[in-house]
């Protein structure tokens, strides 16, 4: 294959913080911003933007895969959905088309934490305007998209015990990548070895010991996504209490 989906990676080199990263950031923030303005709108579209969701997230992933194995590059050790992200995506593929309410719980925490951090830390070797570079950070885009969606069309809402799901739902998860490291030599979720690209494991301290720093760093960053619908709880049930205590008081 040539041009844009070859696997020529010195022809089309990706630069943290570059334009055509920082363009995908951007895209990212106003597309989100879009799903909040639009929420109404979109709710009546519902069913058929879900399935135009499903379709794009569904053909993005299968052609990446397409394109790994004609390029000879398609091996279980790096190919199999056991990186955050991917199985992020196969639990908004499954949110999309069953509107679970417990798909969204496991996905809001392990999916926008994990998608957020790709998009603004990736290990990327390839980019634009090459294939790999759109399908990278569309894909991730769509993710943290999905959960935004159900936050803001469906009015879905994380709880405490979606968070300790989700950390429970991470840790199997966990499990299962450090054996399919063992037997393909893969390093799924970067348990085997940091990155190559910089990012935040750069800070948590060297191997194994990292991968408790990254434990604690999930737990603080699932906290932090709840933290701000424990507010928004709080002030509804303040003025909730107020309001009920003026019409008391207004028929006393």
């Amino acid at each position: 294959m040539s041009g844009v989906f070859s696997h020529d990676y010195k022809a089309f080199p990706f630069m943290v913080f570059s334009a055509s990263h920082i363009a995908m950031v951007v895209l990212f923030a106003a597309a989100a911003v879009l799903l909040f303005i639009f929420r109404k709108g979109l709710y009546r579209l519902d069913h058929k933007f879900r399935l135009y969701m499903f379709l794009l997230l569904f053909t993005l992933e299968l052609l990446y895969h397409l394109w790994l194995y004609h390029g000879g590059k398609w091996d279980l050790s790096f190919t199999l959905p056991l990186q955050l992200c991917s199985i992020s995506l196969v639990l908004c593929l499954l949110l999309l088309a069953t509107k679970s309410k417990t798909v969204f719980q496991i996905v809001y925490y392990i999916g926008v934490t994990g998608a957020l951090m790709a998009i603004l830390t990736p290990e990327m070797f390839l980019g634009f305007p090459h294939f790999r570079y759109f399908q990278f950070f569309i894909t991730h885009n769509l993710i943290v998209w999905t959960c935004l969606y159900f936050v803001f069309v469906h009015q879905f809402r994380p709880t405490g015990k979606g968070l300790f799901q989700a950390f429970i739902f991470l840790n199997f998860c966990a499990a299962a990548a450090f054996f399919a490291n063992k037997l393909t030599g893969g390093n799924y979720m970067f348990l085997s070895r940091k990155p190559v690209n910089p990012s935040l494991i750069d800070y948590f301290g060297p191997h194994p010991y990292y991968i408790i720093t990254m434990e604690i760093a999930a737990l603080f960053l699932f906290l932090l996504l709840l933290l701000p619908f424990k507010m928004i709880g709080k002030d509804k049930a303040g003025k909730e209490r107020r309001n009920l205590h003026e019409t008391c008081k207004n028929r006393n």
